[in-house]
């Protein structure tokens, strides 16, 4: 996977001028410049599409055009990434539980994120959770709250998995259960079918857009845009009421070209 990824062009999209060492501090700033530049959407399972998921492909798409992706395409790319530098890096996957009830059962992996392994400890990184986009890595210290730029998260362990949260304005927030158990391609293109086609999954039914700006959390769903400070506090929401609308959004805010033309992402997502 290292050898065929295109580090220069990678690091010219995200913007990163910096040191490549292979430490924590290279890693944080990593983390800002993807989730700040390559937004989260997913407009190819809305309107039918495949979602590739080899480097290739994956690249083609989040790098060399204006187009962003969901978690198994973001952290694809963000591995290869990290990988290229001299990262130890390993594939994981979770469940996820942003809008289950407490006492819902497990669903199936449908999250990709990441563990890297650093002199300092292991660091929970994911630059493709959808709903709630983590703004820089997390340590695997379980029990404890987290402060970020943007946030306040908190792992904790229990019937054998880690469980992350993250504070809301009504309290902590379950984002996804995992555990450390390395995924092969093989698993990820499960999850990826399932993902993108399931009727269960919501991505063939609703577009759900975000990214994470220093001091900004910007969102779409469907026609409703939200801006977000920190612990998702929310600063302002409206809807989108015209194509025209919605094409400077996702050109301004998203940086994104739909892969069809706007009006028909307008109708899509129009009551």
């Amino acid at each position: 996977m290292t050898a065929e990824f295109r580090l220069t062009e990678y690091l010219a999209r995200i913007g990163h001028t910096g040191p490549l060492a292979p430490n924590l501090d290279t890693l944080a700033h990593l983390h800002a410049a993807h989730v700040n530049t390559i937004p989260f959407e997913g407009m190819d399972p809305l309107f039918g599409r495949p979602v590739a998921l080899d480097l290739a492909a994956v690249q083609d798409k989040l790098v060399a055009s204006r187009r962003g992706g969901y978690c198994f395409e973001q952290n694809t790319l963000f591995k290869a990434a990290l990988e290229a530098i001299g990262f130890q890096v390993t594939g994981l996957g979770a469940r996820v539980r942003w809008m289950s009830p407490p006492d819902a059962p497990l669903g199936p992996r449908e999250h990709m994120l990441l563990k890297v392994d650093l002199p300092e400890g292991p660091h929970l990184v994911d630059v493709g959770f959808g709903a709630c986009v983590l703004d820089t890595p997390l340590r695997f210290d379980v029990g404890v709250e987290q402060a970020t730029g943007m946030g306040t998260f908190r792992l904790t362990e229990a019937d054998g998995h880690y469980w992350l949260a993250a504070r809301q304005a009504d309290g902590y927030r379950m984002m996804y259960a995992f555990d450390l158990t390395p995924q092969i391609e093989a698993d990820y293109a499960l999850g990826n079918y399932y993902t993108a086609t399931s009727p269960a999954a919501p991505f063939v039914h609703v577009l759900i857009m975000e990214r994470l700006a220093a001091d900004k959390r910007f969102k779409l769903i469907n026609r409703r845009f939200v801006i977000e400070a920190r612990d998702g506090e929310v600063v302002l929401e409206r809807e989108i009421a015209t194509a025209d609308e919605l094409g400077h959004v996702l050109g301004e805010t998203f940086g994104v070209v739909p892969p069809v033309p706007v009006g028909e992402v307008f109708v899509k997502i129009s009551p």
